[in-house]
């Protein structure tokens, strides 16, 4: 299964690099792209989800990095959450 990591950049200007264990991530983000901070963790959300149970149907159990990945997401942006206007920037995909 292909792993992914995607790179963004935080409202206060730090970047974080991000893992999935699939390319799903690909579908739900671009490069580029600035999203506000609730619709990024809805997107990464979905696609972290979609990409642990990918690795669930292929090896027959849920991918916790993933799921760590995701956990660490939520906490970093809880910095965030009191800014109204605050956006997540992806800045590249690495494979």
């Amino acid at each position: 299964m292909p792993e992914m990591l995607f790179q963004v950049r935080w409202p206060d200007g730090s970047d974080s690099t991000c893992y999935s264990p699939s390319l799903v991530v690909q579908d739900y983000l671009t490069p580029g792209g600035d999203y506000p901070l609730d619709d990024f963790l809805n997107r990464t959300r979905e696609a972290l989800e979609i990409a642990s149970e990918r690795v669930r149907a292929k090896y027959g159990f849920a991918c916790s990095r993933a799921m760590d990945q995701w956990a660490e997401i939520d906490e970093t942006a809880t910095r965030f959450k009191s800014q109204p206007d605050a956006r997540v920037r992806v800045i590249a995909f690495q494979g």
